[in-house]
C-alpha cells in the first residue's frame, strides 16, 4: 500500500515564493527517484512554522498519512547525534508522541549548503562568469558554517553580475542540482531519501 507523506519543509513566504519552493523540492525529490504522487511538499515559513504545522499534523494525520519536517539546522550537528536531540537541545523542540528520527530532518547546516556539492549547477544557473573558486573549498559540506557557504556565494556570484539572492535564485537552483551528488555529499541527506521511500512504502 503506498502511503501518503507530507514534506513540511522550512522556507516560502508570499504564494509565489511557497510555489518556488514546492517546485524546487519537488523536482528534487523526483530526481532521487521518489514517486512523486505520494509525496507533497509543504512550504511552511520560518523554521518555528514549520515544527508547529507538523506537530498539529502529527496529531491528526490518518492511517496512510505521514508527516515529515525538514529545517535547517543553523548550525553545526555533532556526528552522531539524532534530529530530534538537535532539535530540542537547539530550539526547545519536543519531540510528538510516537514520532521516531525517520520524522524530523536537518539540512546542515542550511539548504544552501547542498549547493556545494553540485557547482556545475551554480555555473548553469549564474553563467560563465560564474567565479566557483570563491567557494568553501571542504567536500565535506555539512561541515562549512552557514555564514561561509553564504558568503561563498555571494562572493562567486559577484562577478556573474548577478549577487545571489535567496528569494530569486535558491529554489531554481534547488531543482537544477543533481540529487546523487548531494546525497554522496551530506549524510543528513542520504538519512532523508531513505527516510522517505520508507515511509512512501509503508
Amino acid at each position: 500500500m503506498v502511503n501518503n507523506v507530507k514534506v513540511y519543509v522550512e522556507g516560502g513566504g508570499g504564494r509565489e515564493l511557497r510555489a518556488r519552493c514546492r517546485k524546487g523540492f519537488m523536482a528534487f525529490f523526483g530526481k532521487l527517484g521518489l514517486p512523486t504522487s505520494a509525496l507533497s511538499v509543504v512550504p511552511s515559513g520560518d523554521r518555528g512554522s514549520a515544527f508547529k504545522r507538523f506537530r498539529t499534523e502529527w496529531l491528526n494525520a490518518g492511517r496512510n498519512q505521514t508527516p515529515v519536517l525538514l529545517v535547517d539546522s543553523e548550525g553545526p550537528v555533532a556526528e552522531g547525534t539524532a534530529s530530534w536531540r538537535h532539535l530540542e537541545d537547539c530550539d526547545d523542540w519536543d519531540r510528538p508522541s510516537n514520532a521516531t528520527d525517520s520524522h524530523a530532518h536537518l539540512m546542515v547546516e542550511s539548504m544552501e549548503s547542498w549547493f556545494l556539492a553540485d557547482r556545475d549547477a551554480l555555473a548553469r544557473h549564474f553563467g560563465p562568469r560564474f567565479a566557483a573558486r570563491a567557494l568553501p573549498a571542504n567536500p565535506r559540506i555539512e561541515e562549512v558554517a552557514k555564514d561561509d557557504v553564504l558568503g561563498g556565494l555571494r562572493k562567486a556570484t559577484r562577478p556573474a553580475g548577478k549577487e545571489y539572492d535567496k528569494g530569486r535564485d535558491s529554489y531554481a537552483i534547488l531543482g537544477e542540482l543533481d540529487p546523487d551528488a548531494v546525497r554522496r555529499a551530506s549524510p543528513h541527506v542520504a538519512r532523508l531519501y531513505d527516510a522517505l521511500r520508507h515511509h512512501v512504502a509503508r
